[in-house]
């Protein structure tokens, strides 16, 4: 499958970044947060990277830079985002 087909896949999926529900009532939103580990070739940990940014749902800038894993040929980068809970 080429990435165009597989961009055109995720996006074509019923709830992509489907936006979550406002809270109702005069109570904050409690707000926690999460961390998107990518984990693999620099090549697909990069491509996901610029796929999310394309997709609108993270800036380039927002991801850890890339960094060797403890295995040969693979890199990591993280994303930490703040997300409201209820």
């Amino acid at each position: 499958m080429t990435q165009s087909t597989e961009v055109k896949a995720f996006i074509d999926t019923d709830k992509t970044l489907e936006k979550l529900p406002l809270p109702t009532g005069n109570t904050a939103p409690e707000r926690e947060q999460i961390r998107h580990t990518l984990t693999g070739s620099q090549r697909a940990v990069k491509g996901t990277i610029k796929v999310l940014h394309q997709l609108g749902y993270a800036n380039i800038t927002d991801w850890s830079p890339i960094v060797p894993s403890s295995n040969p040929g693979e890199v990591i980068s993280v994303l930490t985002r703040s997300i409201s809970v209820s």
